[in-house]
């Protein structure tokens, strides 16, 4: 399981031109699940996430989780984190999990970073998604477990 997290002001989702989501400061959270990834990994990365300290305290340091400044997290599937293009130019994606086990586990972890007070908002698993952030920073940050 992978995600690749970054700090934002603002981000919205579209698809098919309508808007699906939007949130104010935060992050962005594009997660991936890989080929016999479980709930486990799941709940790992949505602790991961709820405490990682990527914002700015009152002196400067990044000391301080989307919890503690009232962010949100915008939350979308990415199969294509696990494609593999170490040989030729087009990628192979067979470490990815097949899309039903990947949407199960996709939507676990959004349960789970809830259930821990974090305002989550999603996306629309496979579908052809256009998304708009105002990075902030940049702060990105990788994460795979």
């Amino acid at each position: 399981m992978k995600f690749v997290a970054q700090r934002v002001l603002g981000a919205s989702l579209t698809v098919n031109g309508e808007l699906v989501s939007e949130i104010g400061r935060g992050l962005v959270v594009y997660f991936g699940v890989k080929a016999g990834d479980s709930e486990r990994q799941a709940e790992k990365c949505a602790e991961k996430l709820a405490a990682l300290r990527v914002f700015e305290d009152g002196e400067g340091k990044m000391n301080r989780s989307v919890k503690d400044v009232g962010g949100e997290i915008l939350f979308v599937s990415q199969f294509t984190l696990y494609g593999d293009a170490r040989k030729g130019n087009r990628p192979s994606f067979t470490e990815a999990e097949r899309p039903e086990r990947a949407e199960q586990l996709y939507g676990y972890a959004a349960e789970r970073l809830r259930a821990q007070a974090v305002p989550v908002k999603t996306g629309i698993f496979g579908a052809d998604m256009r998304i708009e952030q105002i990075g902030d920073g940049p702060v990105t940050i990788i994460y795979e477990i």
